[in-house]
């Protein structure tokens, strides 16, 4: 999931769970996150539906 959010590009929770392999998104995001990555989440209506979108601003600390 780190590799597909160092990609800069908003990645919905749908794309993280096919090309990442990760079903448990928000865990890894939290993980991440206590780790020091800086992770913005927005939510838009697409086709009458929400999406979220993650974009990775900061990477985790080594």
């Amino acid at each position: 999931m780190l590799a597909l959010l160092r990609e800069g590009k908003p990645v919905t929770t749908r794309q993280v769970v096919r090309r990442a392999r990760v079903m448990a998104v928000n865990a890894c995001m939290s993980e991440l996150r206590h780790h020091g990555a800086v992770i913005d989440c927005r939510q838009e209506l697409v086709g009458g539906k929400r999406r979220f979108f993650y974009t990775m601003i900061k990477g985790p600390e080594q």
